[in-house]
């Protein structure tokens, strides 16, 4: 069954950018210390990353972070969405209007202009047909930025949240959370390293 995975790091006072983020300094002034552990050698990090890319079947991800991700600063060949760790997924944009032109040509990109709600049903609908291909139950996957995970989950549209803990107090930046309606969350798993503490729980 396709569940809808909210993924993201986040610091220690709450936020998943340093100060002043932008196309060109997309993670804010200090913010790569988010994402040590993706990049880190524990085996412990290289799983976690490799689990999460390989369930996923299709990645939403709002319009502020695509155009971090497409900017000329952004993704390459060697970095990006699970790079150097699975095939990659369909992505499905949340925007106002579509951009004039793509620079990840070699992404699938689907652009939906009409809310949250519909971006994940055609994101499902992307996954569900990516897993009947490979045989396996594989996921829609929230990447961000914060305002399109916080917006899934005070809608509902959550089934889990992921969040990957950096040891790290960045003292301003984009929160992840600013009020919004109370949730019920269950712990599922807790797996500390050196570089992060990855909590996962189910969202009732």
């Amino acid at each position: 069954m396709t569940r809808i995975i909210a993924d993201i790091s986040v610091s220690l006072d709450g936020v998943i950018t340093g100060p002043d983020p932008g196309p060109g300094n997309g993670l804010g002034t200090g913010g790569e210390a988010l994402h040590t552990w993706a990049f880190s050698d524990d085996p412990n990090d290289r799983r976690i990353l490799r689990e999460a890319t390989a369930r996923s079947g299709a990645v939403v991800l709002g319009r502020r972070l695509f155009d971090v991700v497409d900017g000329p600063s952004g993704w390459d060949g060697t970095s990006g969405y699970g790079a150097g760790e699975v095939g990659k997924p369909a992505f499905v944009v949340v925007t106002s209007s579509p951009p004039e032109s793509v620079r990840l040509t070699d992404l699938d990109w689907t652009f939906v202009t009409t809310g949250l709600p519909d971006a994940v049903t055609a994101a499902r609908e992307r996954a569900e047909a990516a897993s009947s291909g490979s045989g396996k139950d594989l996921d829609v996957v929230l990447m961000g930025g914060g305002a399109t995970i916080a917006s899934a989950l005070d809608t509902g549209l959550l089934d889990t949240l992921t969040l990957h803990l950096a040891p790290v107090v960045l003292g301003a930046g984009t929160p992840l959370f600013t009020g919004g309606a109370p949730r019920t969350l269950v712990q599922r798993s807790v797996t500390s390293t050196s570089t992060a503490t990855h909590l996962t729980y189910d969202v009732l």
